[in-house]
């Protein structure tokens, strides 16, 4: 149920939408910066989702435009809103715009030209301004030209300033209403693979960046891409198997001898990461490979038809030597036709959920790559020296592109084909990424490090 009001233009081209929930603050510049496009062709539909701000009041001041409709509903949540304008808009393109961020004032003509010239492309973004609460620019992200620069789709465009044909967005089924979040990221992985997409490197959105934004709501970010990857590979997932998730242990090389049996909470390193591989449904096979055959002890405790032991040799063993060796015997054995995937799951990491390491395999089938592992992205400068002295990697302001971004390895799960292992490889040519929560990225290496988790498992 919803009110509406505004004449009903004919024929436009570009159908502009803006939800706004609280978002009266920003809304009049976001309005102003569609009212100010270097193209008439445009219609605007303003949709207020139950805003308790003065949201009713900023709408009120543009109802005398024939070319804007504003509608008012009952906190139905963007997705429901993006859904609305979908089926109230009238033009041949559609872009949404968020209440508190607004458009360089050539975005409609620059992008519906280029959708206009490229016949075959379902969608096109820009680059963009990242704008603090009071407008003030503080850096320029870049996407490398995807197709030309860069061929590895897992990174999503920004959902808020994509321009997309309309029938193609009908025929994919709009936006899904049951996730609450990452509309951007749901859409993208609907269209890759399907239809062409294209970017243009001008910057002609300004993305505020404020403690309300919804993508600032990691958990409820986090939870929604989960199931948009793992709904998405469901029809592929069989293709990939038998997918083997493996828990190397071993006697020596580490802080502790058999570290796998140091005990959190009163249960053991292996013990707590038994634990949550067997949640997971997907794999066929659990195996825990070690040079110590004790850890049979702590096998025999589960049952579950798939964990199995495979004995380590001890020269596999080695800091300095990485697992290919390990897993290419593991991986002649159980998938000897190597159609399957391998799983890592390190049990140094314990606060790792069982949905992160699905993440891992579900982010590599989901980009048909040959290895997915997780990372942090590094937020602190980081530097390397040069004739002239340090210089930064990372900067924090300015121009940077989607290749500028610094990431470590988060230690926690590592997915990898099988062809890759009998090559001697445990990555492949082609790896992709997962951002981790930090919350789950704490790897212990030594002593002081136990005493921690045990001091931060016990605060839970």
């Amino acid at each position: 149920m919803f009110l509406s009001s505004g004449v009903l233009m004919k024929n436009p081209k570009i159908s502009v939408y803006i939800p706004s929930h609280n978002y009266g603050k920003y809304l009049e510049i976001a309005i102003e910066s569609v009212l100010l496009q270097t193209t008439d062709n445009w219609e605007l539909l303003i949709i207020d989702d139950n805003s308790k701000d003065n949201t009713p009041e900023i709408i009120n001041m543009y109802k005398g435009d024939e070319r804007i409709r504003t509608f008012f509903v009952p906190g139905i949540g963007l997705p429901a809103v993006c859904n609305l304008a979908l089926r109230e808009s009238k033009g041949k393109y559609i872009i949404r715009l968020d209440g508190d961020d607004f458009f360089e004032e050539n975005i409609l003509l620059v992008l519906s030209n280029y959708l206009e010239r490229n016949a075959e492309c379902a969608m096109v973004f820009p680059d963009y301004y990242l704008i603090n609460e009071y407008g003030e620019i503080f850096a320029h992200e870049k996407r490398e030209k995807i197709f030309v620069n860069n061929h590895v789709f897992d990174t999503p465009a920004n959902g808020a300033c994509s321009l997309i044909r309309k029938s193609v967005l009908q025929k994919i089924g709009g936006y899904r209403e049951d996730i609450g979040a990452q509309d951007g990221f749901d859409l993208w992985n609907k269209l890759v693979g399907h239809y062409k997409i294209g970017n243009i490197n001008l910057p002609l959105f300004f993305y505020r960046q404020h403690g309300k934004n919804l993508t600032q709501q990691s958990h409820h970010i986090l939870s929604a891409r989960r199931r948009i990857k793992s709904d998405n590979i469901i029809k592929k997932v069989e293709k990939y198997r038998p997918i083997i998730a493996v828990i190397p242990c071993r006697k020596n090389y580490d802080f502790y001898p058999d570290v796998w049996q140091r005990k959190l909470m009163g249960k053991t390193l292996l013990e707590i990461n038994i634990e949550k591989c067997i949640q997971s449904r997907t794999f066929d096979y659990i195996v825990v490979a070690s040079d110590n055959p004790d850890v049979k002890d702590i096998l025999s405790q589960f049952d579950d038809h798939r964990l199995m032991y495979f004995t380590r040799k001890s020269e596999e063993t080695i800091r300095s030597l990485n697992l290919t060796p390990t897993l290419e015997r593991i991986v002649q054995t159980i998938d000897p036709e190597c159609k399957g995937l391998t799983v890592l799951s390190y049990l140094q990491a314990p606060f790792f959920s069982i949905e992160t390491l699905e993440e891992s395999f579900c982010t590599l089938i989901l980009n048909d790559a040959d290895c997915a592992f997780g990372v942090e992205e590094i937020q602190d400068p980081v530097y390397k020296r040069t004739p002239l002295g340090f210089m930064t990697l990372n900067p924090s302001r300015g121009l940077s592109s989607d290749f500028d971004i610094l990431y470590k390895e988060s230690n926690i799960s590592l997915s990898t084909k099988n062809t890759n292992i009998l090559k001697g490889s445990l990555t492949g040519p082609q790896i992709v990424n997962f951002v981790v929560s930090p919350d789950e990225c704490f790897f212990i290496n030594s002593e002081q490090k136990l005493k921690i988790a045990e001091i931060l498992l016990g605060q839970k």
